[in-house]
């Protein structure tokens, strides 16, 4: 991998990994439209420590405020007595999930899951998903985070397990379950991006570990550029989609996944990727 791949990289994970359009998708497609060839389910891992950093320092006081909350809750045996202590187990429930299901299917999600038809496949369906979300929460009163509870958190973090198929988009399919549970836009956001950090700063640091020897062979250089892009471009790509989600709704989103599919659809049919 040299520098303009690292940049480019960088820059695709940085931009999508936090709008609902699949970073997955697009760090397995782009390479292969370029003609560069699938960088790897541990380099993509890898590459997402830019955007895990960026969440990290996004949210930093929040992080820093629930991790005393949690601390507060079992010092007073009260783990859901107060906002900040509620939250941080809200946190902690709805990252289970793919932490368990994660590990579990760790071979297919290396493999098998990465095919562009998976791939494909996944974009569109996320897509009708997203599309039947809005519409259900459209003439509904919808609740914000200090309104949240243990089974919203459950939910949602069972809608982030299809983040695990390539295709499917973390904050798509968190942000999909939390509409359909009847939570607002810009609480699906925020809680979303709270879910990414253990859940992504866990994945990288485990490839990190494992394929070491495979990174370095990538080039350490262009691994710590593409994660630098990944950290600009992800903390920009936080910042928008916060503001955005307070005043417009994700349909913007869903039309580009169908045309994503369509396209990704056109291509495979008609041989011009495999």
């Amino acid at each position: 991998m040299n520098i303009v791949e690292a940049i480019v990289l960088g820059l695709v994970q940085g931009l999508t990994e936090f709008i609902p359009v699949s970073s997955t998708a697009h760090l397995e497609i782009v390479p292969i439209l370029l003609g560069w060839g699938d960088p790897g389910a541990a380099a993509s891992a890898v590459i997402q420590f830019g955007t895990w950093i960026a969440a990290v320092i996004y949210f930093f006081k929040d992080i820093v405020r629930l991790v005393a909350g949690f601390f507060k809750g079992l010092i007073s045996r009260r783990p859901l007595g107060d906002v900040d202590s509620r939250e941080s187990w809200l946190v902690i429930i709805g990252t289970i999930p793919i932490v368990a299901l994660g590990l579990l299917l760790k071979k297919h999600i290396e493999s098998t899951f990465r095919g562009l038809w998976v791939i494909t496949t996944m974009v569109i369906v996320v897509a009708i998903l997203m599309d039947l979300a809005e519409r259900y929460a459209r003439r509904r009163q919808l609740r914000e985070f200090d309104e949240m509870n243990v089974g919203d958190a459950v939910a949602i973090g069972f809608g982030q397990c299809l983040a695990l198929i390539p295709g499917s988009s973390r904050s798509g399919s968190t942000i999909m379950t939390a509409l359909f549970r009847k939570i607002d836009r810009p609480t699906a956001a925020r809680y979303s991006f709270l879910l990414s950090i253990p859940a992504v700063g866990g994945a990288g640091f485990l490839e990190l570990f494992k394929e070491r020897h495979h990174l370095g062979e990538l080039g350490w250089t262009s691994i710590i550029v593409a994660i630098a892009v990944a950290f600009v471009s992800g903390y920009a790509s936080i910042w928008f989609l916060l503001r955005y989600l307070r005043t417009h709704t994700t349909y913007v989103f869903v039309y580009y996944r169908y045309v994503l599919g369509a396209a990704m659809i056109a291509l495979l049919y008609f041989g011009v990727v495999k």
